[in-house]
């Protein structure tokens, strides 16, 4: 499947804000965005006068940064757009718990990795389990009841050393409950808008898919 593994920097300075997709980087003096505010490539850094945007390059661009905060290609975001719209309920709520009841995101917010992106290497490389089980698909959709675990012996990889060091740091979500000792967590209800730590951009998931 194709996938973007180029620099994450460049993403979030083309779209003009941080996207969150290097962890801890993001919130120091090392984010792209603070040190180059500017979109990428020679024209980034044109003062001249430009042509106003139209209302969908505005929902285009907003389409991108969901897309890439979350690491979906453009097939994986229309299936999943495709599936909540049968749903009942607002499509922009019911897109973002889609989106955030994915294993990667779930191993994300549980403090497993520093970033979605590293989340979704411990998935593929087989370091998740669930319900006793190796689980190694990033988009398996996990409900709630079921326990995510990290293997035995991936908890002294350094970076999830990091990642779950810096999230005992944190507040707990309050549908999700991780056992730091155990290096488990259980997803104990359905995520809703109001129990997700929504920022910026995911409250436009909502505001642009709500219409």
């Amino acid at each position: 499947m194709a996938r973007y593994i180029g620099p994450s920097c460049r993403q979030c300075r083309r779209e003009g804000t941080k996207l969150f997709l290097k962890g801890t980087r993001c919130l120091t003096e090392k984010c792209a965005v603070e040190r180059r505010g500017y979109a990428p490539g020679q024209h980034g850094q044109t003062t001249g006068r430009h042509r106003k945007a139209s209302e969908y390059a505005k929902q285009l661009r907003e389409k991108q940064k969901v897309k890439r905060m979350y690491g979906l290609t453009e097939s994986q975001f229309r299936n999943t757009f495709d599936r909540v719209s049968r749903e009942a309920g607002v499509k922009g709520t019911n897109l973002l718990i889609a989106l955030e009841s994915r294993l990667d995101n779930i191993v994300y917010r549980m403090g497993f990795a520093a970033s979605r992106k590293a989340a979704r290497q411990l998935v593929r490389h087989g370091h998740i389990q669930i319900r006793g089980e190796r689980v190694d698909i990033p988009s398996y959709r996990v409900v709630p009841g079921q326990e995510v675990r990290l293997a035995p012996e991936s908890r002294e990889i350094p970076a999830v050393k990091m990642a779950r060091e810096g999230a005992a740091r944190g507040a707990p979500l309050s549908w999700i409950s991780v056992d730091a000792e155990k290096a488990a967590g259980r997803v104990l209800e359905r995520p809703t808008r109001d129990a997700i730590p929504i920022n910026a951009q995911e409250q436009l998931i909502v505001e642009l898919y709500s219409k």
